[in-house]
């Protein structure tokens, strides 16, 4: 069975990038919408996401504050948070939680390579 990747993404551009490339290798790619922070926690707990892709930089709410919120959760199986943004957050995220950063523009290669090394 595919492991699922969680998307939370607003841009729309970005969200059929990565639906297209997760299926291409092998994963089961979940979109997020990303409305609010317990929309997207209520997503986690009904859909268990082996891991979860976040843009920093979400028009409803931060990407942050979402990852500090679901380390808190303690009834659901944690997920690997990887976290994306256009400006070097890596310290901010990986403080709140992530288990890894990347700088968009980051090469897609690089994502499926952690992905496959980490899963």
């Amino acid at each position: 069975m595919a492991k699922k990747i969680g998307l939370i993404e607003d841009d729309a551009t970005m969200v059929s990038l990565l639906q297209t490339l997760f299926r291409l290798e092998g994963y089961e790619p979940s979109i997020f919408a990303p409305t609010s922070i317990e929309d997207v926690v209520q997503n986690v707990v009904e859909e268990h996401p082996a891991a979860l892709l976040v843009d920093v930089h979400l028009k409803s709410f931060n990407g942050i504050d979402l990852t500090q919120t679901l380390r808190k959760v303690e009834t659901i199986p944690q997920p690997l948070i990887v976290m994306a943004s256009g400006m070097n957050l890596a310290k901010e995220c990986e403080q709140a939680g992530a288990d890894h950063f990347f700088l968009k523009p980051y090469m897609p290669d690089d994502l499926i390579t952690w992905l496959k090394n980490n899963l």
